[in-house]
């Protein structure tokens, strides 16, 4: 069994792809408001939202508790519309030695495909797979997405 391994989820959008890179490259702060049950917290630590090397913190909500991660944005890619990010500290790396989630934007006119994918290593063979969080972000796509069709 590898402790290695790589989840992905794909989630077709209305609202614009566009809007839904520029909150997770340079506007953060701002998805606690667009999905408060996901995510109640999102801070700049180090650097500039919006730029490669940059460190936020974020508090969120997920598997019926409250949880914490400190991550870097590793990768912006303004064509691909995709941004990753890094964990450095936090919940997370209680069971996975890495993790890495990138969120990418296919735009195709008025259809978006939102595509997560995360990487990871556990710590054991005993560690599930991230599926629990793969939902965690389904659903959060889902609540940016409702926002911005109301608006």
């Amino acid at each position: 069994m590898s402790l290695s391994g790589k989840r992905v989820a794909q989630i077709e959008i209305k609202s614009s792809g566009d809007v839904f890179h520029q909150l997770w490259k340079s506007n953060p702060h701002q998805l606690p408001s667009l999905s408060p049950t996901a995510i109640q917290n999102c801070q700049t630590h180090d650097g500039e939202a919006g730029t490669v090397g940059s460190v936020l913190l974020w508090n969120y909500f997920h598997d019926g508790k409250d949880r914490v991660a400190k991550t870097l944005i590793k990768d912006i890619n303004e064509g691909k519309k995709s941004v990753t990010f890094e964990i450095l500290e936090g919940d997370l790396l209680e069971q996975y030695k890495t993790f890495v989630i990138h969120v990418h934007v296919d735009k195709h006119g008025s259809n978006n495909l939102v595509t997560w994918t995360v990487e990871y290593e556990k710590l054991g063979p005993n560690v599930p797979d991230p599926d629990t969080l793969m939902d965690f972000y389904k659903k959060t796509t889902k609540d940016i997405e409702t926002h911005h069709l109301q608006n």
